[in-house]
């Protein structure tokens, strides 16, 4: 389910939930999307591997744009766009 990014989007805010555990990440992501606009870019960084899997489940269920993930220096950072 989760895309691999070949280049990474512009972000209005990002939250680094690195060293915290499932579901520390998504709670994290929750809880930021709502500091960023409608149409604006949130990065979540996280190096919990199901983080990656669970955020574009997430976004889905609640009517964001999950855009995808990259990978960085021992953590991922995945991208999600608010749409409401």
């Amino acid at each position: 389910m989760s895309e691999l990014l070949s280049e990474v989007p512009e972000t209005a805010s990002s939250v680094d939930a690195r060293g915290s555990a499932c579901p520390g990440p998504l709670l994290e992501a929750k809880k930021a999307i709502g500091s960023v606009m409608v149409g604006e870019v949130l990065e979540v960084m996280s190096n919990d591997p199901g983080t990656k899997d669970d955020i574009p489940i997430w976004a889905k269920k609640v009517g964001h744009e999950y855009l995808g993930h990259a990978e960085a220096d021992g953590y991922e950072r995945i991208f999600v766009r608010r749409q409401k």
